[in-house]
C-alpha cells in the first residue's frame, strides 16, 4: 500500500522529525509519497531537507490554473462527492467564523490532492498537525479520496478547537495520533470521550544510532545549548536575563543559541544591555550535523519554553547523554524530571538561573548519570524505528476496512 504524507509546508528546519518518521517507515518497507501545500519560505540549511524538497509535490506552487481546472473537472465527473465536500467545507468555514478566501483555497487544494492521490494509488493519507493540512485531507476524503489520519502535537492546536473544527477532523479520520498522554487528553476533550479509542499515542522519535552518547567532558568549557526558533514562546530573552544573574559568579559561563526568528533583535539587545557578548553566542540555523555536534558537548540543553508539545530537541540532547533543563508544560514532564535534568516553572527568570547554577555546580558524574538516564528513556519511548512500526501498523490496520 502506498502512503501519502501531506504537510502544510515541507520540509522545514523545525520539522526534521517528520522527515525521520517518513524515512523510518520507508526503511520498514513502506512506500511514501510526499505532498505539501507550499514549500517553506525560508532557506533550507540541510542537504537531506533539500533532497526531500525535490521529492515533494506542491499543491500551490505555480498551479493556480491547474487548481481551477481540477475543480471544474471534479465537479463535472463527481457531483455527489463535490456535494459532500461542499457541505463539510461550509461547516469548516462557519465554525472558523472568518477566512473565506483561505477556506476556498482549502477546497481547491483538496480537489487537486484527491485527484493526484487517486492517480498515485495512495491507500492512506497521513498528515502532521490538525490545522489546515488536516482540513484539506478531510475534504479530499469527502470527495472520494483516500482515508486519512493525523498527528496532533499542540499547544496551539488546542487553543480554540471549535474554530478549527477539531472534533469534525477526528470524527472523519480513520484514527488520530497524539504525541503524549497530555495531547491525547486534549484531543479527547475537543472530540468527545466517545472518540477515545480512536486516539493512539505514537511519540515523536529520533534515530538513537545517529544520536549516540558522546564522551565530551562536562568541564568549564561545556556550554548550555538551546535550539529552536527565536520567538516569544521559546523564552530566549529570559535566558539572557537569567544569564545576567549567573555570570557574576561564573564569568566563564557560555550559552549557545541555535535558531533564528522574530525575537532575534530583542535577544541581541538584551545581550548588549547586560554586556554578555562574551558569554552568549547566536549561531542562527544550523544543519543537523552541527546541531548534533553542539548538543553533544553541552553541559545541558536549556529550553525554558512557555508553550510546547514535546520538543524533539529534548530527545536529541538526552540521547546524546546530556541533561535537559525545561519547563513543566504539556508533554514535557512525561520525559523530563530530576532524574535526567531539571524541570522548572515557565516564565520564571529566577528558576532558570537556579537550574543553570545547579548544573554549573553539579559534579561531572552527576551530570553524566542524568544524561545516561535520559538516554535510557529515549531508547525506551522515543526510538524512531519502533514508533514508525507502530504508526505503519495503525495505518495498515485501519485501511483493511
Amino acid at each position: 500500500m502506498r502512503i501519502g504524507y501531506l504537510m502544510n509546508a515541507y520540509p522545514m528546519t523545525s520539522t526534521t522529525f517528520i522527515r525521520r518518521e517518513i524515512h523510518a517507515i520507508e526503511d520498514e518497507g513502506g512506500e511514501v509519497l510526499r505532498y505539501a501545500i507550499r514549500p517553506w519560505d525560508e532557506p533550507l540549511v540541510d542537504a537531506q531537507d533539500e533532497a526531500e524538497q525535490r521529492k515533494t509535490f506542491y499543491l500551490l506552487v505555480g498551479r493556480v490554473p491547474a487548481l481551477l481546472g481540477d475543480f471544474v473537472k471534479e465537479t463535472l465527473a463527481n457531483p455527489r462527492g463535490m456535494a459532500r465536500a461542499l457541505k463539510t467545507w461550509w461547516r469548516l468555514w462557519r465554525n472558523a467564523g472568518r477566512g473565506f478566501v483561505p477556506h476556498v483555497a482549502y477546497l481547491l487544494e483538496s480537489v487537486s490532492l484527491k485527484r493526484r492521490a487517486v492517480s498515485d494509488g495512495i491507500g492512506h493519507l497521513h498528515t502532521h498537525f490538525s490545522t489546515n493540512s488536516a482540513a484539506v485531507a478531510m475534504l479530499s476524503h469527502k470527495l472520494g479520496g483516500p482515508g486519512y489520519s493525523f498527528t496532533a502535537h499542540g499547544p496551539d492546536e488546542f487553543v480554540d478547537w471549535g474554530r478549527s473544527s477539531l472534533d469534525m477532523k477526528v470524527a472523519e479520520a480513520r484514527f488520530v495520533v497524539a504525541i503524549s498522554e497530555f495531547c491525547r487528553v486534549q484531543i479527547a476533550r475537543a472530540a468527545g470521550m466517545d472518540q477515545w479509542d480512536k486516539i493512539h499515542i505514537v511519540r515523536c522519535g529520533i534515530d538513537t544510532f545517529e544520536f549516540a552518547p558522546t564522551d565530551a567532558p562536562f568541564d568549564a568549557q561545556a556550554p548550555f545549548v538551546t535550539v529552536g526558533r527565536l520567538c516569544p514562546q521559546k523564552a530566549q530573552t529570559l535566558i539572557v536575563e537569567a544569564a545576567a544573574r549567573v555570570a557574576p559568579a561564573h564569568p566563564d559561563l557560555r550559552i549557545i543559541l541555535i535558531g533564528d526568528g522574530e525575537t532575534r533583535d530583542r535577544v541581541e539587545a538584551a545581550i548588549a544591555r547586560h554586556g554578555l557578548q562574551g558569554n552568549i553566542t547566536l549561531l542562527g540555523w544550523c544543519d543537523n550535523a552541527e546541531v548534533r555536534e553542539t548538543l553533544g558537548r553541552a553541559r545541558a540543553l536549556l529550553l525554558p519554553s512557555f508553550a510546547e508539545g514535546l520538543p524533539v530537541v529534548i530527545m536529541e540532547a538526552l540521547a546524546l547523554g546530556r541533561p535537559a533543563i525545561s519547563t513543566y508544560i504539556a508533554g514535557i514532564p512525561e520525559l523530563v524530571d530530576d532524574g535526567c535534568g531539571w524541570i522548572i516553572p515557565a516564565g520564571s527568570v529566577e528558576s532558570i538561573a537556579q537550574a543553570m547554577q545547579s548544573a554549573l555546580d553539579a559534579p561531572s558524574d552527576t551530570l553524566a548519570a542524568k544524561g545516561a538516564e535520559g538516554r535510557r528513556r529515549v531508547e525506551e519511548g522515543h526510538d524512531v524505528m519502533k514508533n514508525a512500526r507502530r504508526l505503519k501498523a495503525l495505518i495498515e490496520e485501519s485501511s483493511k476496512g
